[in-house]
């Protein structure tokens, strides 16, 4: 089953993910260059910190804490370099530990040289210079995990709407060299099942299509900002991995439905493109 993953810092919101079944709790420190390209979009900003993700890492019991720390840096006026993050992120016990935003063959070795296989890694393929050198990038020995990024990288082909992606076969395409490397992967995120502008049942169903092994639970799937009652926010994330869970049961049962799928899913992302447009 798909390895879910939920962006907090909050202690108590780690306990009540971790209970209702998410593997991964997501602590999120990248901010460098992230306002600027997506300026204008309602995108989740967090600006965590190494001390949130000790917190978290105490709070859990099971669960895996994976830390986005920011791309390739020097040190900067106010803010230490990747050297220093990295070793206060592996001090916090981070299990695994995302490289954001990188363009380069290089940056990815400086990434893995700076981890020295105390955690394990995984990187964020989210722009088209990534793409460009995926095959270069995946000969680099240390690479533990792949997640393609759906937002950025879609920023970066200028697409209207993040699940082209899906629709016009880069995923595809990236997912047949992760297979075809035996590194596990995953893409973007999803809401509750029913939800979203294109609904999560039919982006679950290319997970189990394209062979992707993890998925991160967007901010719409429980958004605590919107909810002050720690028990409906325990209800939510219950329900809602619940019904993740059947969906994928009924995934792993009838595979012959994913091509059916497919088809559909390109039809809904052609008509919300041209819904844009008008």
């Amino acid at each position: 089953m798909l390895k879910l993953m939920y962006i907090t810092n909050r202690p108590e919101i780690a306990q009540i993910a971790e209970s209702a079944g998410v593997d991964r709790i997501f602590v999120d420190m990248e901010f460098i260059g992230k306002d600027a390209r997506q300026k204008g979009l309602d995108t989740v900003k967090s600006h965590h910190t190494a001390a949130d993700a000790a917190a978290v890492k105490q709070a859990v019991a099971s669960a895996q804490v994976l830390v986005r720390v920011n791309p390739i840096h020097e040190a900067l006026p106010q803010y230490f370099s990747s050297e220093d993050e990295i070793n206060a992120v592996t001090d916090a016990g981070a299990d695994i530990i995302m490289l954001p935003y990188f363009k380069t063959v290089e940056e990815v070795k400086a990434f893995i040289g700076l981890v020295r296989g105390r955690a394990k890694t995984m990187l964020l393929i989210e722009t088209p210079e990534a793409v460009e050198h995926v095959d270069e990038i995946l000969e680099i020995p240390g690479i533990d995990e792949v997640h393609i990024g759906l937002n950025d990288l879609s920023i970066g082909y200028g697409k209207k709407f993040m699940f082209e992606l899906l629709a016009d076969g880069t995923v595809e395409r990236l997912s047949f060299k992760f297979r075809k490397k035996n590194i596990p992967f995953g893409f973007g995120g999803v809401a509750s099942v029913g939800n979203g502008m294109l609904p999560s049942e039919y982006i679950i169903k290319e997970h189990y299509r394209l062979g992707s092994g993890c998925v991160i639970l967007s901010r719409s799937f429980c958004d605590v900002s919107k909810l002050n009652h720690i028990g409906m926010i325990n209800a939510t994330f219950i329900r809602g991995v619940r019904e993740i869970r059947e969906l994928e049961r009924e995934c792993e049962k009838h595979s012959s439905f994913f091509f059916d799928n497919e088809r559909e899913l390109v039809r809904l992302v052609n008509n919300i493109i041209k819904g844009a447009e008008t």
